[in-house]
């Protein structure tokens, strides 16, 4: 009898690996989806994301709150900004957002959420 085994090449290997661990690995890291979000809702709302207030994982993908400059006043702690959150798919897409809340860049929280 012949030998008929051969070598697996790296794209036989690829087959093999499982679906779910194929996907997880080529899911974007935080730090690629908090900037995918931050470009996505700047596209999308025409302002300026300034920061990140919170980041999270979530069983559908990304959850974040992201503060936003609406209106550029002068002086600048005049300026009125406002927290959106943002919803994003597993990959860094953004699925949907929201405004939670407007504020004056000077002012202080008034309530803790």
């Amino acid at each position: 009898m012949a030998n008929t085994s051969r070598k697996t090449t790296d794209n036989e290997n690829e087959q093999k690996e499982p679906k779910e661990q194929k996907e997880q690995s080529e899911l974007p890291g935080p730090m690629a989806v908090l900037r995918a979000a931050q470009t996505q809702l700047a596209e999308l709302t025409g302002m300026t994301a300034e920061s990140v207030s919170s980041f999270e994982r979530t069983e559908n993908g990304w959850l974040l709150e992201i503060e936003v400059l609406e209106l550029a006043r002068v002086p600048d702690t005049m300026s009125l900004l406002a927290s959106y959150e943002v919803q994003l798919d597993p990959q860094g897409e953004l699925t949907g957002y929201r405004r939670v809340r407007r504020y004056e860049r000077g002012r202080s929280d008034p309530h803790n959420k």
